[in-house]
């Protein structure tokens, strides 16, 4: 049962974080006439442009949350981003409040140490070797028991922030620090990870709905920086290593449990597959299913949410992503390039409409079909390439 938006007896999102993949939630919701209210740090995000209300906040303030929560007293909490407090959360699944897909797994998932023991230490899945370290004395120790090269990640963040991999011991001090600073919250703790010289890393979508869990085509994607570059769908894989994955992807998401959609990131060397990490919602490299699948990503988070049907997911043929990145900062600018990248054959333009850039924030995503997944990747290139993003005096 949904009710109508803005009246009483309305069916109402709450969604924290405001950011590009909040906007394509939002409109899925809406489409099946559901109130939202967004939520962010600051005025005018994307998810925002698009919600009936929003409202500016800092989600990792308890108070603050508190506030706006008793204000609008949502059916359904998503989050949609790791910046927020997560332990109030858990009072309020608590309390009754519905977090999605559960808080014990948005706070699970904010925090990397937290989720690779519950995949490693407590469900047996293959990961890397990792170690932890608070001080640079922990970390130099952690190094020499990891080796090099290593990945060294912030517990807590997103968009690869903080990320680097330590390649020589003269960098050891500065991969420390960079990764300290890149964290988001009050976290001084970094994770030491076994450098993996994988074939290939994919995202298994994975939706926990109310007829069961079930699996989207396996999306190849590539990350520079420990940010999310290009994705395509789909990728070959041997069905034995998709089996593992798909695996190793319920096995994870079952633990955490809830409804929604689960981004499982995955390296895969020959047969092998190792547990990278999971995001309980949508996923930046699934922007791609905009135009690859008969359900986008977004689509089926909302129907996993409501407890609506979630049909088979079909791949719609050879698609790929490609995002457009700021190159500077500035507090307005303008797209150039537009009808450029749009004549490239097939393909699509999300533009976020994010209020200022800095350097390498995403601004937008270009989308294509190819003839190949090669073929759509590099027209997908092509097309993000073409547009320019011009600060305004």
């Amino acid at each position: 049962m949904i009710g109508t938006p803005m009246k009483k007896g309305a069916t109402k999102i709450m969604l924290l974080g405001s950011g590009e993949l909040g906007k394509e939630v939002v409109i899925e919701a809406q489409r099946l006439g559901v109130e939202v209210v967004a939520v962010d740090r600051y005025e005018g995000a994307p998810a925002m442009q698009v919600a009936h209300r929003g409202h500016v906040v800092d989600m990792l303030n308890r108070a603050d949350l508190e506030r706006v929560v008793r204000l609008e007293n949502p059916d359904y909490i998503v989050p949609e981003i790791e910046a927020i407090n997560t332990e109030y959360l858990l009072e309020l699944e608590r309390e009754g409040f519905n977090v999605i897909p559960t808080a014990r797994a948005a706070n699970l998932t904010m925090n990397r140490e937290g989720i690779r023991r519950l995949a490693a230490e407590e469900l047996g899945l293959p990961t890397a070797d990792y170690r932890f370290a608070t001080s640079l004395d922990e970390f130099r120790q952690a190094v020499e028991v990891i080796g090099l090269p290593c990945v060294v990640k912030p517990i807590m963040s997103s968009s690869g922030k903080g990320q680097s991999v330590l390649r020589d011991l003269a960098d050891l001090e500065h991969s420390f620090t960079y990764a300290i600073e890149g964290a988001r919250g009050a976290s001084d703790k970094v994770i030491v990870e076994e450098f993996i010289p994988f074939d290939y890393e994919i995202t298994l979508l994975t939706v926990r709905a109310k007829d069961g869990t079930s699996f989207c085509p396996p999306i190849g994607h590539r990350q520079i920086d420990g940010d999310y570059h290009e994705s395509w769908q789909p990728i070959g894989m041997e069905e034995a290593v998709l089996a593992e994955a798909q695996r190793q992807a319920e096995a994870v998401t079952s633990a955490l449990g809830g409804r929604g959609i689960f981004g499982v990131e995955f390296f895969v060397k020959g047969s092998q597959v190792y547990f990278s990490e999971v995001s309980p919602r949508p996923h930046d490299t699934g922007m791609v299913t905009m135009l690859s699948q008969n359900l986008s990503e977004f689509e089926l988070h909302v129907r996993a949410i409501l407890g609506l049907p979630v049909p088979p997911v079909v791949n719609l043929g050879p698609a790929a992503s490609h995002v457009i990145l700021a190159e500077e900062k500035a507090g307005e600018v303008t797209f150039e390039g537009v009808a450029e990248a749009l004549a490239v054959p097939s393909a699509k333009l999300r533009l976020f409409g994010k209020p200022d850039t800095r350097k390498g924030r995403r601004m937008g995503v270009a989308l294509c079909f190819g003839e190949g997944t090669d073929d759509a990747r590099q027209k997908a290139e092509q097309a993000a390439h073409a547009v320019k993003i011009v600060s305004k005096a």
